[in-house]
Formats: structure tokens, C-alpha cells, sequence
């Protein structure tokens, strides 16, 4: 059984030579690969380290605005009960809390039920409808927010608000403090730093405990697209410093550091392109593994192709000629095995002996088959003559029989006779002598039948229908003779009225190896049939038709129905390499 699929690859030299090198060089790889991955991650820890230090000193400035708004925030919640029902002397404190911090664009009070009547621009506004309203009048302590674009500068800000109580403790309101973001020092120094490249500078976002994002270096626009794309900025609630790599939702590979603002309220995520470290030559942007994977490649292709130079091609033209003698080509050609090592030219001169000894063979061999297919086509060739001779005797003696039911019985084994003949000149005409073709058989049989039947006085109609079935002759002999018989029949029974008879052989191939004999006639519908007729129908013609269809190993079954009587006869087909086997068999018996 020949192997297929990647078994098949794997029985080739070739690759059985190249996976026994890949092994053998494969701890060398892994030792590579393990030196160059130590490499990246000390370059990598490196580089974040070095981010965790920039992103540090990015953010220092903006913590110090941010602690100062918290500062001032907590100042003037403490100074705002004094003042807060005088809106005048409100709106004059948080003037001069503005004119103290030039960094903050607006500075308000706000009461409970969303009320503003003191700010720093002097403005009245209804806040009750906003959701930072609500958000910040929820909280008991300090809180932040961010507003797309601020009443005041237009912009995006950020909010910082602590609530105000009266003397029993109870939240009476809050103060807000708005700091731009594009007036925080500490973002524009971010923006502006350039520690790598400057087409890929730092970027320092700031978010709070429940990761929204509050400001951006490189603008909240571009803010969504430079976050990591597998982890929520809520994770980082709770930590101080941490560093790592990952891709971005907008599929760059960055490297991120995570500082902590104010502690478990405010955070920092700085980060900048994986790609962004110092480089000596283009050479070293490759992936570290690389140049272990290209060595080892390329050692298994010097190997590989040392080995088809000297063994592997020469084992394929020698294994191409192998294949093409043992497909029937006997044109033997000469190997060119020049350089290939001894054993090699060995192997190569085995072979020439080899298909020498087996041409020489082969012709002694299909000279004595032949001389024997000939004796066996004598034979059969002779069997048929000798059965025509006994066929011509039988036809003699019906001339010379008196009754009817001698010349009768004289008259089917005639029938009989010129059936085993027809079966022996199918078989010394054919060239195999190990099968018969079912239709120049059938047919013969049947033409010869009608010829010794029929005449001017009496005709029937025949219709034969045979498929392409090939018969060893074990099966050919039997169903010759079980044909005969049912023809023989169904031509004596024939209708015999005004109409012309019709007779009708069919053998198809009803299922793979199965095949169907039918065999139909009209039948008589006007007098009766003779009893002697009856009698022989039914006792030795019967009783051939089964014997024969034992033979065979078929089934016998008979219909009479609607005027037509048929026999129909389903049988094995033998298969061919039985008969050629017992064929060799015979013929190197003697």
C-alpha cells in the first residue's frame, strides 16, 4: 500500500536528512533566540524605565497646577459660607481667587439646588439640568470633571470642585475651579519634549479612578485612538507606577507607563512608540530573532544542498529510471552516476544487471506464452469442429427419425450442441482466452437459434438488448445452454395467430457485479396447448433451466401475465481475475 499526505513526504531523503540536521541545529537556535529575547527585554525594561522617568517629569508640572487648584478649592470653601448670601462679596472673592491662580479660566460657587450666583466672571447661571451638576453635587469630597469645550475659553477644561458646608457640617454647595488644558504648563512641556524622535513624541493623558479620560497632551481628539486597546484605564485604580508595552486602539505598538496623581483620585498614562528608542543602524529595527532564525535556515540549506549534489540526485534519476522500467517501459537508458559516491555506482550497475536479466526473461516468457496460446486456441478451435460435426450427425439422424417426438427431442440437443460450440469459437477468437464478450455471444447463439427455428412459412419478431458485460467461461458454458433452453421454448410457444410473433433478450447489468437475463415471448391466445408440449415444458426443460441456473449461482423466476410469458434469471457476474488466474495456472501446469 503506497503512502500519501505528509507520511509520504517523510519517507523522501531529502526530508528525512534536512529534519535530522534541523534537529541536531535546534539547540543552537534556542540558545539565539533565548540570548536575543534576553536582549529585547533588557532593551524593553530599559525603555520603559526611561518612559516611567520621562513621563514623571512630564506630569510634575501638572500635578503642581492640580494640587494648587485642590489647594485653593479647599481655601475657598472655607472662606464662601461667610459670603455667600451677599453675592457682591462673593463674586469679589472669586475674582481675587482667579487673579491668584492666572492658570484657572473660572472660578464659581455653586449652591445645591444648581444655582450660580457667584463667579468669577460675575455670572448668573441654572446648572440643576446638567449632568456634572449632578455628578459633582453627589460627592463628599473632592471631585473632577471635564467639559469638551468650557463656557469661558471655548475649550476643553478640566473642573476641579470641593463641596462648601455651614457650621453643622451639612454640603451647602461646592466650589469649582476650571483649569484649560491648553493653558497647563505641564502638558505643553509634554507636547513640546522630544526625547526620541520628533516625529514621535511623549504623550501624557491624565484620567481618573474610573478611567475617563480627563486631559490629553496630544489633544482629546487623538486621545481614544492612543489607549491601550486590551486593558480599561479603571484597572490601574489602586496603583502607584507600572510600566508595559501594547497596542494601541489605533494598532500602533506603544509603550506605556501608568503614574499615580493623587492617590486613588487622579492618574498620568504616558507613553510613546515601541519603535522609539535610540537606533545605531537600520540593522538593529529588525526582530532580534531573526539572525538566529536566517543562521540556522541558512545552515540547513548549505547542508541540504550538499546532500542533493552528492546523494539525493542521484538516488532520483536512478529511483525515475526504477519507476519507469517497473510501468512497462523497456527502454533502458544509461545512468550518469559521474561523482556520485561508490556505493552509489554500485547500486546503478545492480540495476543494469537487473533489467538485463529480467528483458532476457521476459522474452523467453512471452515466447512460450504464445506458443501455448496458440495450442489452446488449436484446442478450443478443434472442440468447436468436433461439436459442429456432432451437431450435423444429431441433424442427419432428425431427418431419419419418424416421429415427431423423436425429431423433437433429436432437434434440442442439436441446440444444445451448437451452444457449447458457439461458447468454444467465443473462446479461441478471443485474445485473452480468459473471457467472452456477452453480446457477440448472446447474439450469435440467438441468430443461429432463429436460423434452425424459423423459415418463409413462420417469422418472429426478435429484439436483443445486451449491456457490456464480460463472462468468464465457467459462466459462459451454463448460461449458453440455459439461453438455448429458454429460447428453444419461448420460440415453440411463440403466438401463433394473425400477428406476428415477438421474441425478445434482454441481459442487463441490474446492480455492480449483477446481472439480469430476461427472455420474452407472446403468447398463444387461442387454443390449447398439447399436453405432450406441457408435459416436456415442464419435466426435462424445466429441469435443465434449473441445473444451468445452479451453475451460475442465479435465481430462476417466471411470469405469464397480460399475454406474455417471460423467464427471467438474475445471477453473480463472475469476477475476470478468477478465470485469468485458473488460465495461468493451467498453462504453467504442463
Amino acid at each position: 500500500m503506497s503512502r500519501r499526505g505528509p507520511l509520504r513526504l517523510f519517507d523522501r531523503l531529502g526530508f528525512r536528512l534536512a529534519f535530522l540536521l534541523a534537529v541536531a541545529l535546534f539547540p543552537l537556535l534556542v540558545l539565539a533566540i533565548m540570548q536575543s529575547r534576553s536582549m529585547l527585554s533588557e532593551a524593553q525594561a530599559r525603555s520603559e524605565a526611561a518612559l516611567m522617568g520621562e513621563t514623571l517629569r512630564a506630569v510634575s508640572g501638572i500635578t503642581r497646577l492640580i494640587q494648587q487648584a485642590e489647594a485653593q478649592s479647599n481655601l475657598l470653601s472655607d472662606l464662601v459660607p461667610a459670603v455667600m448670601n451677599d453675592d457682591a462679596a462673593c463674586s469679589a472673592l472669586m475674582r481675587q481667587a482667579k487673579a491668584a491662580n492666572p492658570h484657572a479660566s473660572f472660578i464659581g460657587f455653586t449652591r445645591l439646588d444648581g444655582i450660580m450666583r457667584c463667579s468669577s466672571d460675575g455670572r448668573i447661571a441654572d446648572l440643576s439640568a446638567s449632568p456634572r451638576f449632578h455628578f459633582v453635587a453627589e460627592q463628599d469630597d473632592l471631585a473632577y470633571t471635564v467639559a469638551e469645550s468650557g463656557a469661558v475659553s471655548g475649550t476643553s477644561v478640566l473642573t476641579i470642585s470641593y463641596p462648601v458646608r455651614d457650621a453643622a457640617g451639612a454640603r451647602i454647595g461646592f466650589v469649582s475651579i476650571s483649569l484649560p488644558h491648553q493653558g497647563l504648563d505641564g502638558l505643553e512641556r509634554a507636547s513640546r519634549m522630544n526625547p526620541v524622535d520628533h516625529d514621535k513624541p511623549l504623550v501624557i493623558l491624565t484620567f481618573d479612578k474610573s478611567g475617563k479620560i480627563l486631559t490629553a497632551s496630544d489633544g482629546l481628539e487623538n486621545a481614544e485612538s492612543q489607549i491601550p486597546a486590551l486593558r480599561d484605564l479603571s484597572g490601574f485604580n489602586g496603583r502607584q507606577a507600572v510600566s508595559f508595552m501594547a497596542t494601541s486602539r489605533g494598532g500602533e505598538r506603544r509603550i506605556y507607563s501608568v503614574v499615580e496623581l493623587i492617590p486613588e483620585q487622579l492618574y498620568a498614562l504616558g507613553s510613546w512608540p515601541a519603535k522609539a528608542v535610540p537606533v545605531v543602524s537600520p540593522i538593529t529595527q529588525l526582530p532580534p530573532i531573526l539572525f538566529p532564525a536566517l543562521m540556522w535556515a541558512a545552515s540547513l540549506f548549505v547542508a541540504y544542498f550538499a546532500m542533493q549534489k552528492m546523494v539525493i540526485g542521484h538516488v532520483k534519476r536512478l529511483s525515475r529510471a526504477l519507476r519507469s522500467f517497473a510501468s512497462g517501459n523497456r527502454i533502458v537508458a544509461e545512468l550518469d552516476v559521474d561523482g556520485a559516491p561508490r556505493e552509489i555506482r554500485d547500486l546503478a550497475e545492480n540495476y543494469a544487471k537487473m533489467t538485463e536479466t529480467i528483458l532476457h526473461d521476459e522474452a523467453e516468457l512471452e515466447d512460450t506464452i504464445h506458443h501455448k496460446e496458440v495450442l489452446l486456441r488449436e484446442v478450443h478451435h478443434r472442440v468447436k469442429n468436433n461439436l459442429q460435426l456432432i451437431a450435423s450427425i444429431i441433424n442427419m439422424q432428425v431427418r431419419r427419425a419418424r416421429t415427431p417426438e423423436a425429431k423433437a427431442m433429436m432437434k434440442g440437443l442439436q441446440e444444445r450442441v451448437i451452444s457449447l460450440a458457439t461458447v468454444h469459437r467465443g473462446l479461441y477468437m478471443t485474445s485473452g482466452l480468459t473471457d467472452i464478450d456477452a453480446n457477440e455471444l448472446i447474439r450469435d447463439i440467438a441468430r443461429q437459434l432463429m436460423r434452425a427455428t424459423t423459415g418463409p412459412d413462420r417469422q418472429i419478431a426478435t429484439e436483443i438488448h445486451i449491456d457490456d458485460i464480460r463472462l468468464t467461461p465457467d459462466q459462459a458454458v451454463p448460461l449458453s445452454l440455459l439461453l438455448t433452453e429458454a429460447m428453444t421454448n419461448a420460440v415453440k410457444y411463440a403466438s401463433a395467430d394473425n400477428a406476428t410473433p415477438r421474441l425478445s433478450v434482454t441481459l442487463e447489468q441490474c446492480a455492480p457485479m449483477r446481472a439480469r437475463l430476461s427472455i420474452r415471448n407472446t403468447v398463444a391466445t387461442a387454443g390449447p396447448r398439447s399436453e405432450s408440449a406441457d408435459e416436456a415444458s415442464s419435466g426435462l426443460g424445466s429441469q435443465l433451466l434449473n441445473a444451468f441456473v445452479q451453475q451460475i449461482g442465479g435465481t430462476l423466476s417466471l411470469h405469464d401475465s397480460a399475454g406474455t410469458y417471460a423467464v427471467i434469471v438474475e445471477f453473480n457476474i463472475s469476477p475476470l481475475a478468477e478465470a485469468e488466474l485458473r488460465h495461468q495456472e493451467a498453462t504453467a501446469g504442463p
